[in-house]
């Protein structure tokens, strides 16, 4: 059974930081580095929208224009983790955190629909 978990997220001031950790077992068939990650946020009342994505073997990352300059993304594939480590957090940046992984790049990084498996998510707050 393919189970998809984060940790990492909770209660933050403005102007500080969080890191997301996703660990992935039970991918079979195929291994963690034959999977692109991507971290998703829903924040409460929008859609989900993609923050941040990274190929299998790291060489590319992808990220949303309003997390530019404060967000890395980050994995190791030896521990079957990706990391999203989120700096400078803002208000708006309050939303419900979920890691997904995929195996084709048909689509753009951000389609959701591409997605294979996702987790249940992590909240992150950020009060002002």
């Amino acid at each position: 059974q393919v189970q998809v978990v984060e940790s990492g997220g909770g209660l933050v001031q403005a102007g500080g930081s969080l890191n997301l950790s996703c660990t992935t077992s039970g991918l079979t068939g195929l291994n963690f580095d034959d999977y692109a990650m991507a971290w998703f946020r829903q924040a409460p009342g929008k859609e989900r929208e993609g923050v941040s994505c990274i190929t299998w073997n790291g060489d590319t990352t992808y990220y949303v224009d309003s997390v530019k300059g404060r967000f890395t993304i980050s994995r190791d594939n030896a521990k079957k983790t990706v990391w999203l480590e989120m700096n400078s957090l803002k208000p708006e940046d309050t939303a419900m955190y979920y890691c997904a992984a995929r195996v084709s790049y048909d689509r753009a990084w951000n389609d959701e629909r591409q997605y294979d498996y996702w987790g249940p998510g992590t909240q992150v707050t950020v009060s002002s």
